[in-house]
C-alpha cells in the first residue's frame, strides 16, 4: 500500500524500484523469473514489510485503528506513513529544484516505465493510473489519503467502511506523525543495510 516509501527506499536504483513496487503482485517463486536486480527489489520490499510490521512503533500506530479495523489497521498505517513521508521537509524539501516530491515522482514513473514489458499485468494496469493521476506526489494531500482508505475498503471483503478511518486519522494526526518521525529513520537504515546484503 505504501508505494511512495517503497519507491524512496529503492535509493534511485531503477531495477530495485521496479522490484520494490511490483513485489505485492509477484507470488512465491514467480520472483525467480525476473532479472537479478529486480529480484533484489522484490526481496527488499518483503524485508521492508517484515521490519515495518514487527516494529513496536508501527504496532503503536496500528493501535489507533485496531478496535475498528483489526488486521486492516496495518494497511491503513502503511498509507498514513506515505502521507507523512510526502510531507517530510528533510526528505522532500519544498521548493528545492531536483529534490522535490514532484521531481522524485516523475523520475520514478520514468524509471518504472522503462521496464513496462516486465510488469505483472495487474500492476501494469494500476501503474497506468498511478502515473496519470500522480499518486506518489499527491500522497501529501489528505484527500488522496482518504481516497486510498476508501479504495482499500472497496477491495477488502471484510473491512468496514472508511469513515471511521478518516475520523481516527484526524483525531490522532499528531500521534501518528510522531510515530512516523521515530520509525522512518530506522526503516531507512534497515533498508540500506538489507540492500547492501542482497547485492553481495
Amino acid at each position: 500500500m505504501n508505494y511512495l516509501a517503497h519507491a524512496y527506499l529503492s535509493f534511485d536504483l531503477p531495477e530495485i524500484a521496479v522490484g520494490n513496487l511490483i513485489s505485492d503482485f509477484v507470488k512465491g517463486k514467480q520472483k525467480d523469473s525476473y532479472p537479478p536486480k529486480i529480484r533484489q527489489g522484490i526481496m527488499l520490499h518483503r524485508a521492508i514489510d517484515g521490519f515495518t510490521d514487527a516494529h513496536p512503533v508501527t504496532r503503536k500506530a496500528k493501535s489507533y485503528f485496531r478496535e475498528d479495523y483489526g488486521l486492516y489497521s496495518g494497511p491503513l498505517t502503511d498509507i498514513i506513513y506515505d502521507h507523512f513521508l510526502a510531507n517530510d521537509p528533510v526528505i522532500f524539501p519544498p521548493g528545492e529544484v531536483g529534490s522535490s516530491l514532484k521531481t522524485f515522482a516523475r523520475k520514478t514513473y520514468e524509471q518504472v516505465g522503462e521496464y513496462e514489458a516486465l510488469l505483472p499485468e495487474r500492476f501494469a494496469r494500476m501503474f497506468h493510473y498511478m502515473r496519470r493521476e500522480d499518486w506518489l506526489a499527491h500522497y501529501g494531500h489528505k484527500e488522496l489519503i482518504f481516497s486510498s482508505f476508501e479504495g482499500l475498503a472497496r477491495r477488502a471483503k471484510y473491512m468496514p467502511g472508511a469513515e471511521a478511518a478518516k475520523r481516527l486519522f484526524e483525531a490522532h494526526y499528531a500521534d501518528l506523525e510522531a510515530c512516523y518521525l521515530e520509525f522512518f529513520p530506522e526503516l531507512k537504515d534497515f533498508a540500506l543495510r538489507t540492500l547492501g546484503q542482497l547485492q553481495m
